[in-house]
């Protein structure tokens, strides 16, 4: 199995382009010990010449075009793009869909409550039946593995839990009809024995990533913000880290000192705020992620399990 770190930020990139916080003011001007990063998105390959893009940031399409191991068959328009695994209806999360609408047939899976979210409020994702045939939707049901390919040795895919809220964007009369477990998942993906946890956003209630994380060769875990008041105290204001889904790294209750995962776990924080100071690679907090045994996520990292 590969894993590509194509993006590492979280929704506006790295250097935000409206942001003058302190971070982005310092890489514009050439002052910053660290780099630029696009938003959030991974793929994995089972095998050479297929890949699933876990969600599909905003950035997508450039992101693609970075890459050859994307690139289509000469004189085609065949991608080795087999499908797209959603954690959440998130925007960040799923607007990149939109660049993947060219008539190429493909798979997305997702829990039943983002495929509702998706097709039944939002009729511009109908752009996807263009395709011909159209796009085909895979349920990703609760803690249960679904197999993503087809040949030897298949990679699974099994959907975790973490609670969370529905985006804001979703109506109340249909929000009062999906289940809350399916709201914000992570994903546990296993091929031959081999264990990757993807969960870039982590709800104060998610705890059950914590016992697969341990059982883990990689985890790719939520990395937004440094300490819950972080947009508050750099902005003036915005709401808390927990308010937005996303537990915080430093404190008795942050994701650094809560996890318990094991050193023998290769732990990666992935979905970078622009406000959080371990972009910069000569901060205090910089040093005290790495301390603890956790790396950091940029854009073009690869992993072979």
């Amino acid at each position: 199995m590969r894993v590509k770190v194509l993006g590492s930020a979280a929704g506006g990139g790295f250097p935000q382009w409206n942001c003058g916080c302190p971070n982005c003011s310092r890489l514009r001007t050439g002052l910053f010990k660290g780099s630029a990063r696009t938003q959030t998105q991974v793929a994995v390959s089972p095998a050479k010449g297929s890949w699933f893009l876990i969600n599909a940031s905003p950035d997508l399409r450039q992101q693609l075009l970075a890459d050859p191991d994307f690139a289509p068959a000469s004189e085609t328009r065949d991608t080795p793009i087999a499908a797209v695994v959603l954690t959440s209806a998130d925007v960040d999360s799923v607007v990149g869909l939109l660049h993947l609408r060219e008539f190429q047939s493909f798979r997305i899976y997702s829990t039943a409550s983002v495929r509702r979210i998706l097709t039944e409020e939002n009729s511009l994702f109908r752009t996807l039946d263009r395709a011909r045939p159209p796009v085909q939707w895979e349920t990703l049901p609760p803690d249960q593995p679904v197999p993503l390919s087809q040949h030897e040795p298949v990679l699974f895919c099994t959907a975790v839990p973490l609670g969370g809220s529905f985006p804001d964007y979703v109506s109340d009369g249909l929000r009062r009809s999906l289940p809350e477990n399916e709201a914000v998942i992570g994903l546990e993906l296993v091929q031959s024995e081999k264990r990757f946890l993807y969960a870039p956003s982590l709800p104060e209630g998610g705890k059950a990533f914590r016992h697969r994380a341990t059982q883990s060769n990689l985890a790719l875990l939520d990395g937004t913000f440094w300490t819950d008041d972080e947009l508050i105290r750099i902005l003036g204001s915005g709401k808390t880290a927990r308010q937005m889904g996303h537990v915080p790294l430093s404190g008795p209750d942050g994701l650094l000192e809560s996890t318990g995962v094991s050193q023998n776990v290769r732990r990666i924080l992935i979905h970078l705020n622009n406000t959080n100071p371990v972009l910069d690679e000569g901060s205090a907090e910089n040093r005290a992620v790495r301390q603890a045994g956790w790396e950091i996520a940029h854009d073009g990292m690869e992993f072979e399990l």
